[in-house]
């Protein structure tokens, strides 16, 4: 028995059409003919990147698309980095060997690059430099969240290097989670572990906060594995490659710096050469480099 309440005539042609409608729609977002072709350009969004290098000053100084551009790159290539560390950091973790070798050989060629680029930035003079650097007021390379994320992911954390990021920064988050995460080299425990090394408890549950440091006992697994399994020495190897590679790209920075502003202080009022210098020659692998003289 009905409850005597009719639908509305309007109500009912409504739900009539429901289907229909839903139909068009679906055929109009899922169609591949109403979808534009796929170019290069609209692949790598090329219409977007190529508006985002705006020189400040007016007009323009010549160099100034330069120093955009290759710090553009830098962070582009920074950005390779963390995702192939992240791979790396699984690979260790899983004992997948050849996966490292594979992730660390291409790490160590975009160190090489990144070294290379220096040499561009070098044919900027210092009078070049100078022409536009008072319209960087208060930006400074001091603040890039990803190199810093990179120095975190690779061990090398210190309070000192989120001072530059202020907490409104974006990014900051990331780097701020980073300071909490188990580090490259802390993974890098799990790998020899898989290999039959006797890491200490002290640093599987060392206080991650912390940087990374030399340990003998690991220098000793190590020397072990060297002599015994040749297939991680490749592997080691490409870390020592990556890791002069970092010492090499800093000592670069820290002399196209030196050159090109002398002993001023950073835009932004950051330290500049001194603070650079605190960096220089820090290995990330420091158990790779202190068994060197007993290889």
């Amino acid at each position: 028995m009905g409850s005597g309440i009719s639908e509305s005539p309007a109500l009912t042609a409504d739900r009539d059409l429901e289907p229909a409608f839903s139909s068009g729609i679906q055929h109009l977002v899922f169609d591949p003919k109403l979808m534009p072709p796929l170019t290069y350009a609209n692949y790598l969004d090329l219409e977007k990147l190529l508006t985002l290098q705006n020189p400040r000053s007016t007009p323009a100084e010549h160099d100034e698309m330069l120093f955009i551009i290759i710090h553009q790159t830098y962070e582009l290539w920074f950005k390779q980095l963390l995702h192939e560390f992240e791979k790396i950091k699984r690979d260790f973790s899983a004992g997948d060997l050849f996966g490292a070798i594979h992730s660390f050989k291409r790490t160590r060629t975009i160190m090489k690059t990144l070294v290379g680029q220096i040499d561009i930035l070098e044919t900027m003079t210092p009078s070049s430099f100078s022409s536009f650097r008072d319209r960087l007021e208060t930006a400074s390379g001091f603040q890039s969240v990803q190199f810093r994320e990179l120095e975190f992911l690779l061990g090398y954390k210190r309070p000192v290097a989120l001072a530059h990021v202020k907490p409104d920064f974006p990014g900051a988050d990331r780097l701020q989670n980073r300071v909490s995460e188990r580090t490259v080299v802390d993974h890098f425990y799990d790998f020899l572990e898989t290999r039959g090394a006797q890491v200490p408890a002290e640093l599987k549950n060392r206080d991650v906060t912390q940087p990374n440091g030399p340990d003998e006992q690991v220098q000793k697994e190590i020397l072990r594995l060297y002599k015994n399994s040749p297939e991680c020495s490749i592997l080691f190897e490409l870390m020592t490659d990556f890791d002069e590679g970092l010492q090499e790209w800093r000592y670069r920075h820290v002399k196209l710096v030196e050159r090109t502003i002398g002993a001023k202080k950073g835009t932004g009022g950051s330290p500049g050469v001194p603070f650079l210098k605190e960096s220089l020659f820090r290995p990330v692998f420091h158990d790779l480099w202190a068994i060197r003289h007993e290889l």
